[in-house]
């Protein structure tokens, strides 16, 4: 049996989460987790590492160079690092792994870096792209210049933090946040992984009914539905429009779709067990109905439907602003977790009817 170094590339902020997710998968012996990386060890790995739902992708380690710092002279000792890879051991693995079975197309590589440098992302990309490239016979697609690469080639990951260079091939075909299921999106839509992400740190049950009043584009709904658990899962939305979208996205996905208003939710009292949603708030997506002219009804409402001791979990933006509303519902907050999200640092809030 080989044993494998790879390494998960998370959101900011849920690191911790991913981390569990490759413990309780039986994934690996998780080795180091640090910003947006959950380093871990595999014997054997197979296919099943390209089944974590809360990362965003997935990359077989190549190297890791110490002593990159600001000077574009650094750029030459990274790519002698990258000339020395042990290529076709990488790409067996890649295969065991679950990678593309056919020939590459060629080679492209995406890079980023923490701090000040004296050379940019696509100096470093070019840096170990090219040699990479030589030691497999393939052609480079460099991104200089805003050129995507074509499809069907291997794809690098290079970051440096500190003094630190981590050369990483991807297993999958294309990142792992690009759900399949994903035909439409809308403005709002959440990212699959954090998405994954509420519903594993709801702590979903066999039985319990999950409920996401604000479904939009119905990703948290499936994400749920892909969780492994028997659950019932609900979505509602109060555009009608939105709702076929999401019921398209879920496909054959085991949820019961409705539109509703969130502000009045046609289910009785205390009969969910998990809430877990992604409110609008007003900012990307205005909230509508009741909501738009009573915006704390909504803690009023999620408290009603919620069984006592049942759980919400919400990404929201000023939670600080919102928690007293929250609080005079009858709910109390269990976890705060700070994340960045396209641009943006909203909180992951879970928080449990008393």
């Amino acid at each position: 049996m080989t044993t494998a170094r790879l390494v998960a590339r998370t959101v900011r902020g849920i690191e911790p989460v991913v981390a569990e997710e490759i413990r309780t998968r039986g994934l690996g012996r998780v080795s180091a987790v640090g910003h947006r990386e959950v380093w871990f060890d595999s014997t054997d790995p197979g296919p099943e590492v390209l089944e974590l739902r809360c990362a965003d992708d997935v990359f077989l380690v190549g190297t890791v160079v110490y002593g990159i710092g600001r000077s574009r002279a650094n750029l030459r000792l990274l790519g002698k690092a990258a000339a020395a890879l042990p290529v076709r051991e990488l790409l067996t693995a890649r295969r065991r792994c679950g990678g593309q079975q056919r020939p590459a197309s060629g080679v492209d590589v995406s890079a980023s870096f923490l701090g000040r440098r004296n050379y940019t992302r696509f100096d470093l990309e070019d840096a170990v792209g090219e040699p990479l490239a030589a030691a497999l016979g393939l052609p480079y697609h460099s991104r200089r210049g805003g050129l995507a690469p074509p499809p069907g080639g291997l794809s690098w990951r290079v970051t440096v933090v500190d003094d630190r260079a981590l050369v990483a091939l991807r297993i999958a075909d294309r990142p792992l946040h690009r759900r399949a299921y994903r035909r439409v999106s809308r403005p709002g839509s959440l990212h699959p992984p954090v998405a994954a992400a509420l519903v594993r740190l709801a702590g979903p049950r066999d039985g319990d009914l999950l409920l996401d009043p604000c479904c939009g584009a119905g990703t948290i709904p499936v994400e749920a539905s892909l969780s492994g658990g028997a659950l019932s899962i609900v979505g509602g939305d109060i555009d009608r429009a939105v709702v076929a979208i999401a019921a398209g996205n879920g496909g054959d996905a085991p949820v019961g779709w409705m539109v509703a208003d969130a502000g009045r939710i046609p289910l009785p009292d205390g009969v969910v067990d998990l809430m877990v949603t992604n409110p609008p708030w007003n900012r990307q997506v205005p909230f509508a109905g009741i909501l738009a002219r009573r915006q704390r009804r909504f803690w009023a409402e999620l408290r009603r439907v919620l069984r006592t001791g049942g759980r919400a979990v919400l990404l929201v933006s000023d939670v600080d602003g919102e928690l007293p509303a929250a609080d005079a519902a009858g709910l109390t907050v269990r976890n705060r977790r700070p994340i960045s999200l396209s641009g943006a640092h909203p909180e992951i809030v879970v928080l449990r009817a008393g």
